[in-house]
């Protein structure tokens, strides 16, 4: 009898601990993503300039490891907060930039959030739904995102439009794939750390947006 209430109180304790760090991530996501949204556009009303790649990566990667090492402390929080602000602080001038050399550069903005939305929406109702194990997508989310962090600094140093679509669009499908597999590693009990889990989802849609502007520019763009 004792075994018995131990095998079936021991699903119920994860699926209780599944949804807290799911109710303590997305809440975290929410705010992280106002915050990021507000010092976009501080960044944009000051007019501030691009921050160049070595400052917009040293800032990044430094603030990712300080989140990394404070995660399991209060003080991981501000740290999160940090690094979110950090980014929309860079994201601030990129907007200014579409939005003053494209005729229809307000269209495009609101294209690339709705798209980042839906997609965010349909990936993460279809992980929570389905409760599906995508932790095999991990090594190949490891080599795309190394494989287009690589091109998009190819890009960016030899001035080359076609590497950088080609980043944008591996940025997409790592960061599509990157919000499977941590909203099924939160709902499977493998993500027990809602600040990292943060983290990661905010950089997959960060980027989803980016990429998806940066193409919309491309494509749908009007000078």
């Amino acid at each position: 009898m004792a075994e018995s209430v131990i095998s079936t109180a021991h699903p119920t304790a994860s699926v209780l601990s599944a949804n807290k760090v799911l109710r303590n991530t997305y809440l975290l996501l929410s705010m992280t993503l106002l915050f990021s949204a507000v010092c976009a556009g501080i960044s944009m009303a000051l007019k501030l300039p691009y921050f160049g790649m070595l400052l917009t990566l040293g800032g990044y990667f430094g603030l990712l490891f300080l989140t990394t090492y404070l995660r399991n402390s209060a003080w991981g929080l501000a740290a999160v907060f940090a690094l979110t602000g950090f980014m929309g602080l860079t994201l601030g001038p990129l907007l200014s930039a579409y939005l003053t050399f494209f005729a229809n550069g307000p269209q495009l903005v609101m294209l690339a959030m709705a798209g980042t939305g839906t997609l965010f929406l349909g990936l993460s109702g279809y992980a929570l739904t389905s409760r599906r194990d995508f932790s095999f997508m991990g090594s190949f989310l490891c080599v795309g995102a190394l494989t287009a962090f690589l091109v998009g600094i190819g890009a960016a140093v030899f001035h080359i439009p076609g590497l950088s679509l080609a980043a944008a669009a591996m940025f997409m499908v790592v960061s599509s794939g990157l919000i499977l597999l941590q909203t099924g590693d939160i709902v499977n009990g493998r993500e027990t750390n809602y600040i990292m889990a943060t983290v990661t989802l905010y950089v997959s849609i960060y980027n989803l947006f980016v990429s998806l502007l940066q193409l919309l520019g491309v494509f749908s763009g009007e000078d």
